[in-house]
């Protein structure tokens, strides 16, 4: 929102710098982006001047040679305007000035002729777009007169960023009372405060009539008629106010239309009533694909929720966003019906945006504007048409109205403003404050007893709202206090599943693993690049009903496929080895989508569940993963000095030594996970619950990401950080008694799993048996059909003797006896 500072000084003058109020305005909530300049960087050197003779060029048939009083005398200056005549008052540049674009006027010589200034046109001072011909100024001024008083020069201009919030302050007038509110200057009266008197003949309803279909998207339309209108260009004071407000200049009936809105923050449309069949206005839908051309001569296809204002032969514009070329005004327009509306917000902005068309009205309509802005905006133009188009306004206004919200009535308890504040606000100023800003106040005892004024009504809602409208005027910077947040107990700690997680993270980099963060959006077929089946829980994913892209339209069911994404881009680019990890959370539906909605749910649609209205939304959960993948040969930087390939052993000793760090258990059984590599995976458990996989990548899994041969696991943080004894550890004397080391090799069923044989070697084994670890595994035939070997490495030590060969002896006789239980034998 450009705000020019002569127009906001009209309304209020708060009499100090623009730079000065902008900090101001600033600190109070306004955010002012800059202040910028209108027009030339300085004033000095523009004067008026008067044309005393204008004689042809004798070498230039465009040029003419002027005689100008700029009243410290007579001057010459060449001028190739077709429109300059003697007698003419008009504006002239000084050798010497500025121009708006920074460059110096200088003394020249055009075809011989030597031309001391510049007779200047409209564009060249920015308070117009013409360049057809100079502009010509009242008679009435003095030659010599700084051009400054006339037309606002070096124009200071506001910036505003307007929250979406303060739709008030996308009109001059808004801001104006939030200068009044801040500054305490004097605020000019409202500007709609009287209608001008109704000259025309007959009413309003004899010339035009409005139907209304959609009073849902259409709350307000009000029309007014207007006769005898002069179309003809704006006055210079208007048109430099516009061209300073960033609006192009037209003709006085449009520039009022934007001279009005940026003014009030209510758009405005004025009609050519003789282009309007009957004066019939319609307010309805479009129908499926139908088409009309805008203002800006592009021809648009509609949907069925576009809502159009239209005549009896189709549509004449697009509600609350473009009018149309079909009752466009022109140079012989002689009546005008002048719509004011109403619309709503949330159709507005999703019509704009389907369209990809914005404009000034729509970025204020999107907000939602309060019906009672209507009649406002008719009353400031209905002045402006009689007093610069020369019009008639004719007696009535057209008002269709669904229903005019009742005035917001709030309570303000002063215990609550100074226990929510920290510091003490008397009722008077409480009083003052919201009475600047436009609120209707009264005391109720020692609370207030607020009014909500329109154009604040769907912003202040809440008493809470109230108090920030008076904690910023009173001055958050200046007065509210300064503490420290009370608090109960330790602030700022991590939660130990938060320590986990880090110690987790950490154990994963320095095993060599590089972390990653993948989008948690992914292409729905990513379930069936991993093959897995369409009954598989992880088929079903969550859908986005307002997704960034197709490729990112569904949530994620897992983190392999992010890796997997990571991986080929990194391959892709000449990477030799890629070792990746990623702790982040999958979305999985937990049962299907498509049971029907009950009552109570109304058959709305959940922005995320992506199901039908009538269908009720799966419930969503959001489990959280560790998972690692590698690529290429696998540099474990702490465990191991040497490359070792990437295959199933490999990731099961990061995955154990991330369990290590832990301090968790993990077991180990056969899976069939679709993506795996047949024979080269396994299911992981922790304390006997399913955690989740390990194993190499199946060839078509590869083949679908373009990569070698890769594997990997993914585990649920929940039970494996449930598990984990880490940051509960006891500390153990070290002794100096040395330990017992042996080797054992067991022959049992090729079923029996590694992780038995091991739990059972530990069982026997009793307090001696300090480790054991499995590092063979031998199947042959020598051992018989559906038998392997697996050796153990033990360790036996005593906390306060060395052991004898008789303890270590028992010891491994109990072992034994556990092995046999499971169907294992010792191999000698």
């Amino acid at each position: 929102m450009r705000v020019p500072w002569s127009w906001l000084r009209e309304y209020c003058d708060p009499g100090v710098a623009p730079e000065a109020l902008a900090d101001r305005l600033v600190m109070t909530g306004t955010e002012v982006e800059r202040i910028g300049v209108a027009g030339p960087p300085k004033a000095d050197g523009f004067v008026v001047g008067k044309v005393l003779a204008a004689e042809q060029h004798p070498d230039a048939d465009r040029l003419r040679v002027c005689q100008v009083n700029d009243g410290e005398g007579e001057r010459t200056i060449v001028c190739g305007a077709p429109n300059v005549a003697a007698g003419q008052t008009v504006a002239v540049a000084l050798p010497g000035a500025r121009m708006p674009g920074g460059e110096k006027l200088r003394k020249a010589k055009l075809r011989g002729v030597a031309s001391e200034g510049m007779i200047l046109a409209a564009d060249e001072l920015e308070v117009g777009e013409d360049h057809d011909g100079i502009l010509v100024l009242d008679e009435a001024l003095e030659a010599g007169t700084p051009l400054s008083e006339v037309i606002p020069l070096a124009e200071p201009v506001l910036e505003i960023e307007v929250t979406p919030n303060r739709v008030d302050c996308f009109g001059v007038h808004g801001v104006a009372r939030e200068v009044h509110a801040i500054s305490g200057a004097p605020l000019a009266p409202d500007p709609w405060a009287e209608d001008p008197p109704a000259e025309g003949e007959g009413d309003a309803s004899d010339y035009a009539s409005v139907a209304v279909d959609v009073p849902d998207l259409c709350p307000r339309f009000t029309a007014r008629v207007f006769t005898d209108v002069t179309i003809g260009p704006s006055p210079l004071w208007l048109a430099a106010r516009l061209a300073a407000a960033g609006q192009r200049p037209i003709n006085n009936v449009v520039d009022i239309t934007n001279y009005v809105m940026l003014l009030t923050a209510q758009p405005l449309h004025a009609f050519d009533l003789d282009k309007v069949p009957n004066g019939a206005l319609y307010v309805r839908t479009a129908a499926a694909g139908e088409k009309m051309t805008t203002l800006d001569d592009v021809e648009r296809e509609l949907d069925e929720e576009t809502v159009l204002v239209c005549d009896r032969d189709g549509p004449t514009g697009i509600a609350g966003i473009m009018g149309g070329q079909v009752s466009e005004v022109a140079a012989t327009t002689t009546r005008v019906l002048l719509e004011v509306a109403n619309w709503n917000g949330t159709n507005i902005l999703r019509t704009s945006r389907q369209l990809g068309l914005r404009s000034e009205a729509s970025s204020r309509f999107e907000k939602q504007l309060h019906p009672a802005l209507c009649l406002r905006a008719q009353a400031v133009a209905s002045k402006l048409m009689v007093e610069l188009c020369g019009a008639k306004l004719v007696p009535g206004t057209i008002d269709v109205a669904a229903g005019i919200p009742e005035p917001r009535r709030l309570t303000l308890r002063a215990a609550r403003v100074s226990g929510l504040l920290g510091m003490e606000i008397s009722q008077a100023d409480q009083t003052a404050y919201l009475e600047r800003l436009g609120f209707g106040v009264e005391a109720d005892g020692e609370d207030l007893a607020v009014t909500v004024p329109p154009d604040r009504h769907y912003d202040v809602t809440r008493e809470v709202d109230l108090i920030e409208e008076v904690a910023r005027v009173h001055g958050i910077d200046e007065h509210l206090p300064t503490t420290l947040p009370a608090t109960a107990g330790r602030v700022g700690g991590l939660s130990r599943e938060q320590r986990l997680r880090r110690r987790a993270e950490d154990s994963l980099r320095d095993l060599g693993f590089d972390q990653v963060v993948g989008w948690s959006f992914t292409d729905p077929g990513e379930p069936a690049r991993l093959r897995l089946p369409l009954d598989d829980l992880r088929s079903s994913a969550v859908v986005l009903a307002n997704p960034l892209s197709e490729e990112q339209s569904a949530m994620r069911t897992t983190v392999l496929g992010s890796l997997l994404d990571v991986a080929s881009r990194n391959l892709a680019r000449g990477a030799e080895r890629v070792a990746l990890f990623e702790a982040g959370s999958v979305y999985l539906l937990e049962a299907p989508p498509g049971e029907a909605a009950p009552e109570d749910l109304g058959g709305e649609v959940d922005p995320l569940a992506g199901v039908f209205p009538g269908e009720r939304p799966a419930p969503v959960a959001e489990p959280f993963r560790i998972a690692a993948l590698a690529v290429g040969p696998l540099v474990a930087r702490s465990w191991r000095g040497d490359d070792q390939p990437t295959d199933f052993f490999a990731l099961k000793g990061v995955l154990e030594a991330l369990a290590a760090q832990l301090g968790a258990e993990l077991g180990f059984a056969p899976a069939a996970e679709p993506f795996l590599h047949p024979g080269r995976s396994a299911a992981v458990t922790v304390a006997g619950t399913p955690a989740g996989w390990l194993g190499e990548l199946h060839p078509l899994v590869c083949r679908e990401w373009d990569v070698e041969a890769a594997a990997g696991f993914e585990i649920d943080a929940a039970p494996l950080l449930g598990a984990a004894t880490a940051g509960d550890e006891s500390y153990e004397d070290v002794t100096t008694f040395p330990a017992a080391y042996q080797d054992l090799a067991v022959v049992l069923p090729a079923e029996v799993a590694a992780t038995d044989v091991r739990a059972a070697v530990l069982a026997g084994g009793g307090e001696l048996l300090q480790a054991a670890e499995v590092f063979d595994l031998f199947e042959g035939e020598q051992l018989g059909e559906g038998k392997k070997s697996v050796a153990l490495g033990l360790e036996f030590r005593a906390p306060d003797r060395t052991l004898t060969d008789e303890e270590v002896t028992a010891a491994r006789e109990a072992i034994k006896a556990k092995l046999e239980e499971i169907g294992g034998t010792l191999r000698e």
